[in-house]
């Protein structure tokens, strides 16, 4: 089984919906430079589970909805609200 991928387009959309900058996503993170959570945010640096728990917390949403669904490009959000 392989772990589930993490929607790097919805963090970044829902950071731009919230008109949350990328330095203050830095700040809240613990991070030195705008351009470390940049890396985060186009996956060229990994995000870890406590900082994904952060990301959640800050734009207001459940982790879980910032992963796709198993074998989809779909998150498991809205997957869950289908299935429902």
């Amino acid at each position: 089984m392989t772990a589930p991928k993490i929607d790097l387009e919805k963090i970044e959309r829902l950071r731009k919906e919230k008109r949350i900058s990328k330095a203050k996503m830095a700040k809240f993170l613990g991070l030195k430079t705008a351009t470390g959570y940049h890396y985060l945010e186009i996956g060229r640096c990994k995000i870890s589970g406590d900082r994904l728990f952060v990301i959640a917390q800050i734009l207001g949403v459940p982790v879980e909805s910032l992963f796709y669904a198993p074998g989809t490009t779909e998150t498991v959000a809205k997957s869950q609200t289908k299935a429902g």
